[in-house]
C-alpha cells in the first residue's frame, strides 16, 4: 500500500486535531444528546479532524462498552464532514479489537496511546505498534509519544514494517529533543502533530510541526483555528499573540502534573452551559475559586 493512499489522512493531521471531551449524565453515564450537540458544535466551528477516546475525552476512565460507544456517537455525528482518528490502547488485543471496530464503521486513522507499562523496551515500543499496525493496514496509524528515550530511528523502523504508520503525535515537552527525534526519523516522512496542544504548537511548528492537539478547542474553537493559520502563514508573532490569549487557561489545565487537564475544560463548558462539569476519578471537579476564574475566562473567549 502505498503512501498516496493515505493523503486525506496526512491533511487530517495537519491541522487542528481536536480531542472532544465526553459528557457525563447525572446518572454517571456518557451523556449521548450532550455529547452529539458537542461534536456538532466542533464541526460547525471549522474543525476537520476528530480524535474520540483520547485524554481530554478521559480515555482511561471509560469502560469498554463506553469506549466503543464514543466512536460510534463521533463517527456517526461526523459523517463527511471530518476525518475520525479513533484514540486505541491497552493490552494488544484491547488495541487491535478497537481498532478494527474503529474500521468497521469507517474510521480512517487510530491514535495508538502510549503504553502505560512501567517497563518499555524500545524494540518492545516498535513491536507494541507493529502488532496494531499490521492488524489495520488500511487505516493511517498515528503513535502517541510521550517516552523522551524513544529514538527517532525506532520511529523509522517501525515505518519501514508498517507503512500505515503515517504521522506522530508528539508529546515529549522538549522542542529541541522533538526537532533532533523529527530529523532521525523522518521529517518528511511523517506527518507531525504537536501533542501538547497550543502552548507548544508554536515552537513545535518552528521544528517542523504541521498540526497540533487540542482541548481547548472544545470551548472556542476559533481560538485554536486562529493560532493555526498564523502558523501555517508563518506570522509567529500573531501565534503568540493567541498563546499570550490562552496561557492563563492552559497554566491551570498543566498545573500540578496536568491534574486539572480535563476538569478545567469541562467547568469551561459547564459555565457556558453545554455540559456538566463531571468528571471520573483520577480527575477531580475545581475548586470554587478555580471555577470563577475559568467562567472568566470562557466567557472572554465567546464574545
Amino acid at each position: 500500500m502505498s503512501g498516496a493512499t493515505f493523503e486525506t489522512q496526512r491533511a487530517a493531521l495537519a491541522d487542528v486535531v481536536a480531542i472532544p471531551v465526553t459528557p457525563f449524565a447525572e446518572d454517571g453515564t456518557v451523556d449521548r444528546d450532550a455529547h452529539r450537540a458537542l461534536l456538532r458544535r466542533l464541526l460547525e466551528g471549522g474543525v476537520r479532524t476528530l480524535t474520540p477516546n483520547g485524554n481530554t475525552g478521559e480515555f482511561y476512565a471509560l469502560t469498554p462498552e463506553e469506549r466503543r460507544l464514543v466512536t460510534e456517537l463521533t463517527i456517526d455525528e461526523a459523517g463527511d464532514r471530518a476525518v475520525v482518528l479513533v484514540g486505541v490502547g491497552h493490552d494488544v488485543p484491547t488495541a487491535v479489537a478497537s481498532a478494527r471496530h474503529a474500521r468497521e464503521l469507517g474510521a480512517r486513522m487510530v491514535m495508538v496511546h502510549q503504553p502505560v507499562h512501567p517497563y518499555v523496551s524500545q524494540s518492545g515500543w516498535v513491536d507494541y505498534h507493529r502488532a496494531i499496525a499490521e492488524a489495520v493496514p488500511e487505516l493511517g496509524v498515528v503513535p502517541y509519544l510521550r517516552n523522551a528515550q524513544l529514538s527517532g530511528h525506532r520511529l523509522a523502523q517501525l515505518a519501514d514494517a508498517c507503512p500505515n504508520v503515517i504521522g506522530v503525535k508528539y508529546a515529549v515537552p522538549d522542542a529541541a529533543k522533538f526537532a533532533a527525534f523529527a530529523r532521525d526519523a523522518g521529517l518528511d516522512r511523517f506527518v507531525w502533530v504537536a501533542g501538547l496542544a497550543e502552548p507548544y504548537a508554536p515552537s513545535y511548528f518552528s521544528a517542523g510541526a504541521t498540526g497540533f492537539t487540542s482541548g481547548l478547542v472544545n470551548v472556542a474553537p476559533s481560538v485554536s483555528l486562529n493560532m493555526i493559520e498564523a502558523l501555517r502563514s508563518g506570522d509567529y508573532p500573531a501565534a503568540m499573540k493567541v498563546w499570550e490569549q490562552i496561557r492563563r487557561f492552559e497554566e491551570l489545565r498543566a498545573a500540578n502534573g496536568s491534574a486539572d487537564n480535563v476538569t478545567v475544560v469541562k467547568e469551561a463548558l459547564a459555565s457556558l452551559g453545554l455540559c456538566r462539569r463531571d468528571v471520573r476519578p483520577p480527575s477531580r471537579t475545581l475548586p470554587d475559586e478555580e471555577r470563577a476564574e475559568v467562567a472568566a475566562i470562557a466567557t472572554g473567549w465567546s464574545i
